[in-house]
This record gives C-alpha cells, structure tokens and sequence, in this order.
C-alpha cells in the first residue's frame, strides 16, 4: 500500500512539473512590436540644443517654459491615468506641464481639444498641441502631443505612448501623420 501511494504521489508531481513546464512561454504576448517601424524618436539633449537659443532669447515666454518642464518627463513610463515620474499618459503629460505655469487646462485629451485657437500645420509652432484619432473604433479624440521643436514641415512633439512611455517623435512617421486630426494654440 505504501509503495502503491509513493507511485501515486510520484507521478502526481510529475504531472504538475510537466503541466508548470508546458505553461511557460505559452501565454500569447499581448503586445505586438514592429521592428519595421523607423526610430524617429529624439532625445530631450538634441531637442533643447534645437531650441536653446529661442529661449535664451524669450525668457519667461509660456510656451518655452511648459515645453522645458514637458522634457523633464522623457523617458518616464506609460501609466494610464497618471501624473507622476512614476508614470503617466498623454493627457497626463500635457495637464502637468501646463499646471506647472499656472496653466489651468482638462485633464483629459478630448476635452483639450475642445479648447485653444485652432492652427493650420504650415503656421504650427512650439507650444501648440496635436491631437490624434489612434484607435480605428473610436469616434473621438483619443491622444494629444505637444509641439516641441518645428523645423520646416518637420514637426516633433513630446507625448507618451502605451509602448514606449514619453518620447519625442516627428509628425512625419506613418502612423502619427495617418492619425493626426488638428492642432490647436492655447499659449
């Protein structure tokens, strides 16, 4: 009898090893990357330099200051909802930046796009907001940027992706340029 539970207890763990082993790896990765995607992305050190010499020139100009305090956030984690170091999302983003200069604003990126002076893309410059349409489902606004540096029709802006956390990327890559819906002056 002893020797028959030993077998018995035996191959019970074997059976829980094999079905511990045969899980792992095999969960679906939820997130999907595309390495044929270009890198456009720029880091805030290239991006100051870009604009340095406009804010020696223009100290105390809003639209600077709230462009500074927004590179601060590179490199900081997607969290949704958040507001923080620790992580924050696109909206989150825009709304720290600009209460951080007494720039009362929605927190929410369709409701920033209800606000501000609407601007064509040939007159676009730092400070303005982009905003986005980036799920196919949704009929609303859902993503929003700020315009960080314009160098002819070459327009990057500072947000922050589910994938990447906050970056700097052109309006020139595919999907942002397929996505963009308007862009507004609030500064």
């Amino acid at each position: 009898m002893e020797k028959f539970q030993n077998l018995t207890l035996t191959k019970i763990l074997l059976f829980i090893g094999v079905l511990f082993l045969a899980s792992c790896g095999s969960k679906k990765n939820t997130v999907k990357r595309s390495n044929k995607r270009p890198t456009v992305t720029v880091d805030s050190k290239s991006v100051n330099k870009a604009y340095k010499r406009d804010i020696k020139e223009s100290r105390g100009n809003t639209a600077d200051n709230v462009i500074t305090t927004a590179m601060t956030f590179t490199g900081t984690r997607y969290k949704f909802g958040g507001i923080t170091k620790k992580g924050m999302d696109c909206s989150g983003l825009i709304y720290v930046s600009l209460l951080e200069h007494d720039v009362a604003f929605p927190r929410v990126s369709y409701q920033m796009a209800n606000e501000g002076e609407r601007v064509n893309l040939k007159n676009v410059r730092g400070g303005d907001l982009l905003f986005f349409k980036t799920s196919k489902n949704s009929k609303r606004i859902n993503h929003v940027g700020l315009v960080v540096a314009v160098n002819g029709d070459d327009i990057k802006f500072i947000h922050s992706t589910t994938s990447r956390g906050v970056i700097v990327s052109s309006l020139r890559e595919g999907f942002w340029n397929s996505t963009f819906i308007k862009a507004t002056r609030i500064l």
